[in-house]
């Protein structure tokens, strides 16, 4: 008599107490009032204000996302966070990396940090990322109309390596080749980046940390985090998608100003993309749909199911065993509590727990490989015209063209010093430009 396949928690309570790759979601803490947000967005805003207003935009189209188990919680509820925690370790989440709002000292979204940093009971790895942009109304197409800045005074480098240290000091804290490990969101906005991760090495040093493992989020071009005196550098998905939209293919209700693109392909175009320096975390996203905060202006995945997520996770930890035998690797994935970019492993009324035991079943490859499907939808026309192909050979070619080029640029030193200049230059009118409009 055949077997039944054991369910989640059999899996969970066979799991070896510490695998490789350690497996880390993205977490954000915008789930409870704040006044900032009370006076930018009206009394009481939270994600889910953005969540529940969402609507279809075409036939066949997942939205809303609502939570399940969950509810729509409140994150300054201890027991909310304690049920996360544990249902994450059940399905093979090894830690969080939550994002982290720090504005020239100014904290923001920080209490359900600290009352987890409190909290011995709350018994879950996690790391930082800092969060380093600007908040603007870009949900309301008004971006360039800043709510709070990231000004970058010069004692900012000292003042937040500060506010890090007691967090680096909790045996809680994530580290990665024995030092304590930190994402800086946008690397390329800090005023010197050399510097300032100089500054924040000693004074670490300073306090008896003695390493510390400096990751770069590769968003906005920025692949060469070396460069900016990084030790690694983490996928950011969907920046920089690298593959041809779909939005031809699909039939509106209302004219469509964002881009809807091909689970598959998306995933691929991550999978098999290189890099100038080889320490690149990768990552992994289950789905994503920002409609509900952008509405029309949205990134749309078309195809992402558990069965491709699973593909996408299980190939992400395959590679990263293969590119580091030697080391604990780590595969991000983005992200736990995304609710309002239509991405998280929280149970929805649509997939319940499918998304988590995915999860598990790639942590834990029970199975053989999987190829990723295209399931059939109405909302993908089947015609075909030949000016449409042609264009969307030429966007295919267009991104892989541009990142061969750059590859080349950062291979040749004469034209690598150049971009270095020129970044240095952008970064200059960027700050200039800040301190004017102050």
């Amino acid at each position: 008599m055949e077997r039944a396949a054991p369910d989640a928690t059999e899996l969970a309570l066979n799991a070896p107490p510490l695998t490789n790759p350690r497996l880390i979601a993205f977490f954000l803490p915008q789930f409870h009032p704040i006044p900032e947000n009370d006076r930018w967005w009206g009394k009481g805003f939270t994600e889910w204000s953005n969540v529940t207003k969402a609507q279809p935009l075409f036939k066949g189209h997942y939205q809303p996302h609502l939570p399940a188990d969950l509810g729509f919680y409140d994150l300054r509820l201890r027991e909310i966070r304690h049920e996360q925690i544990q249902l994450a370790r059940q399905y093979g989440i090894d830690g969080f990396c939550y994002h982290y709002y720090w504005f020239s000292g100014k904290r923001l979204l920080n209490k359900p940090i600290d009352d987890m940093y409190a909290d011995a009971e709350a018994d879950m790895p996690y790391c930082f990322c800092w969060a380093n942009e600007n908040w603007t109304r870009r949900w309301d197409g008004a971006e360039h109309e800043v709510l709070i800045s990231q000004s970058y005074h010069p004692d900012d480098a000292l003042n937040f390596i500060k506010d890090m240290v007691k967090y680096f000091q909790d045996p809680r804290y994530i580290k990665l080749d024995g030092g304590p490990i930190l994402i800086v969101y946008r690397p390329q906005h800090l005023r010197d980046p050399q510097r300032t991760t100089r500054i924040w090495r000693e004074y670490c040093a300073s306090v008896g940390i003695e390493k510390i493992h400096l990751c770069a989020a590769l968003v906005c071009e920025n692949d060469d985090y070396a460069s900016n005196g990084f030790d690694s550098g983490v996928q950011f998905p969907p920046h920089a998608p690298r593959i041809p939209a779909l939005n031809t293919s699909i039939h509106f209700y209302e004219p469509f100003k964002g881009f809807a693109m091909d689970y598959i392909d998306f995933a691929h175009s991550y999978l098999t993309r290189s890099y100038p320096s080889r320490d690149v975390h990768l990552t992994v996203v289950p789905s994503w749909d920002n409609t509900a905060r952008v509405r029309d202006r949205a990134f749309i995945l078309i195809h992402s199911s558990p069965h491709n997520y699973r593909s996408w996770l299980a190939s992400a930890i395959r590679k990263t065993r293969e590119d580091f035998p030697d080391r604990q690797g780590i595969v991000f994935i983005t992200a736990w509590t995304e609710w309002a970019e239509g991405c998280h492993l929280e149970p929805d009324r649509k997939y319940g727990h499918q998304f988590l035991e995915a999860t598990l079943q790639a942590k834990l490859h029970r199975d053989k490989p999987l190829k990723m499907r295209a399931e059939r939808e109405s909302t993908v026309s089947k015609e075909r015209f030949f000016l449409e192909d042609l264009q969307s050979v030429f966007e295919a070619h267009k991104p892989i063209m541009r990142s061969r080029i750059r590859t080349n640029i950062l291979r040749t030193p004469v034209l690598r010093d150049l971009r270095k200049v020129i970044h240095k230059f952008r970064a200059a009118r960027d700050f200039l430009r800040l301190k004017l409009d102050h």
